[in-house]
């Protein structure tokens, strides 16, 4: 029997208590993608979840490797992913996959550093769109100006219509495009301030 459950969570620490609820209900989680796939099992492994990317194949499996020695078994995450999901395996296992609560803290402040550099790699772009005279500002004051099918706005009833929504995506695509690019600067940028205030607050617990 499987269960699929679809939540997101920024606070690993809120992450990591769902999930082993899940588990003492007798729900392992087993795969991550979109949402939270869980299976139903005869025990209730604990899970812990680490915050980090790899450069390398090799140093990903290294990291796995030594968890897996530790009677920590890496269920779910790749050497980009990031969140990197563990359940314990061995009995005898220390009951956290960190030894302090610093240690547990840099996950925030490796989280941190991720959505910072992903905001700074896009401005770049934002800027080099700009410079190319490629975003319209005018366009966002007159968007009329972006539909270029001939005689549109003399057409009415059914016919603009269709007219109308069959060219409106293009629009989008042609005229405000760009758009996406400043907001995921400023979502990245948000990320990052909030898993800077979960390292200080975790830090602070030391």
């Amino acid at each position: 029997m499987n269960m699929k459950k679809f939540k997101f969570f920024f606070n690993l620490d809120k992450e990591e208590k769902w999930l082993n609820e899940k588990s003492n209900e007798g729900w392992e989680l087993y795969d991550k993608k979109m949402e939270y796939k869980f299976r139903k099992t005869a025990y209730f492994p604990t899970i812990k979840i680490d915050y980090r990317t790899f450069k390398s194949k090799n140093d990903f499996q290294d990291y796995k490797t030594l968890f897996k020695d530790s009677g920590w078994e890496h269920i779910i995450g790749s050497k980009t992913s990031g969140k990197q999901y563990f359940k314990k395996t061995e009995r005898n296992a220390s009951t956290d996959i960190f030894s302090d609560n610093f240690s547990k803290a840099e996950r925030y402040h490796r989280m941190a550093r991720v959505w910072v550099s992903l905001a700074l790699s896009y401005i770049p772009l934002t800027v080099a769109l700009y410079m190319t005279r490629m975003v319209d500002f005018k366009a966002l004051i007159h968007p009329k100006s972006l539909y270029y099918t001939p005689g549109l706005w003399e057409k009415t009833g059914s016919i603009f219509w269709r007219a109308f929504l069959f060219e409106t995506p293009f629009v989008f695509l042609r005229g405000f495009f760009w758009i996406l690019f400043p907001i995921l600067i400023i979502l990245y940028i948000v990320f990052a301030i909030k898993a800077h205030y979960h390292y200080k607050n975790a830090i602070s617990k030391d």
